[in-house]
């Protein structure tokens, strides 16, 4: 994995951009070759090739309207001599402040460095933050366990029909967007797992719920998966040391339901329920991450096996 600075983004893309955008501006302006490299600091032959389109320009930031706005601005201050270089410098340099704040210098950044992506990062503008590294560490916690868990084809005969997912929460979580899984779940399609996409945060609200009471009984246990619930599984959890603990399937008040359970009863490695009208059943396998609930539920599906 590439690691990209955001000032390359500034200088290889946003830069060119600006420029080849300033050059058509004054171009337009009645400005010639010569007046308008003096301006932007660069050759007439540089201008030329602006002029020409040989220069990529990249739409994300030519299409953003605080682009176009600045750049009117700009070249109507230099045209009509009512802005000067410092002036039309400070300018720039606001917007791209503006671009870096989760902003398009942001978005091509991730698509250079993908490790940046759904992590909300902010390194440019508030320097390392605590809360953007536990998000990754989260984020690349459940990639691994969904990557793990749909190489394993044992796991298949599991799933159940509305889908597999996989969550975990951040330290202290309290609501559904604090809790990362795959959106849209996971499905068994020809013999496999398929994958949607990468995981995000609030892209859960079962796995999420169950997962978040249990963390709120006991903030060691931040992460589950679920598969259906069968005698087969239930057996194997139980051989393997884990007594499985039996929840009402209604959802009308289920995440209390469950931390009432779990108060009572403790947090268990696996929580079930038989299901409901219109309600499939459904087995948890909890952990104290994702990574660790997924190791867990694959060597229960393995036992099925045999």
């Amino acid at each position: 994995m590439p690691v990209v600075l955001p000032s390359e983004i500034v200088v290889e893309r946003f830069l060119p951009t600006a420029r080849a955008m300033l050059v058509d501006d004054l171009a337009n302006r009645g400005l010639t070759q010569r007046e308008i490299a003096g301006h932007l600091g660069v050759t007439q032959a540089a201008v030329s090739k602006y002029r020409s389109g040989e220069v990529t320009v990249e739409d994300r930031f030519s299409e953003d309207a605080r682009m176009v706005a600045t750049v009117e601005r700009i070249g109507e201050g230099l045209a009509e001599g009512e802005m000067d270089h410092y002036e039309a410098l400070s300018d720039l340099l606001a917007l791209v402040e503006e671009f870096e704040d989760r902003g398009p210098i942001c978005a091509v950044h991730e698509d250079v460095m993908p490790a940046l992506r759904g992590v909300g990062c902010d390194l440019c503008v508030r320097g390392p933050d605590s809360g953007v590294l536990d998000e990754r560490a989260v984020l690349d916690n459940v990639r691994e366990a969904v990557r793990r868990l749909a190489g394993v084809p044992a796991v298949v005969d599991h799933v159940p029909n509305v889908g597999t997912n996989v969550a975990m929460a951040l330290p202290e979580a309290d609501e559904g967007g604090d809790v990362a899984a795959v959106p849209g779940r996971l499905h068994a399609v020809q013999g496999r797992l398929n994958v949607p996409g990468n995981p995000e945060f609030g892209a859960s609200q079962h796995v999420a719920g169950l997962v978040l009471a249990a963390n709120a009984t006991d903030p060691a246990v931040r992460g589950a998966v679920n598969l259906k619930t069968s005698e087969a599984l239930l057996a194997a959890a139980r051989d393997a040391g884990y007594e499985p603990l039996e929840f009402d399937a209604g959802y009308e008040d289920r995440d209390a339901h469950l931390r009432e359970r779990f108060d009572a009863a403790g947090v268990p490695r696996v929580a079930y329920h038989d299901g409901d009208y219109g309600v499939e059943p459904i087995l948890y396998v909890l952990g104290a991450d994702a990574a660790d609930a997924v190791s867990v539920a694959v060597d229960l599906c393995a036992a099925v096996e045999g």
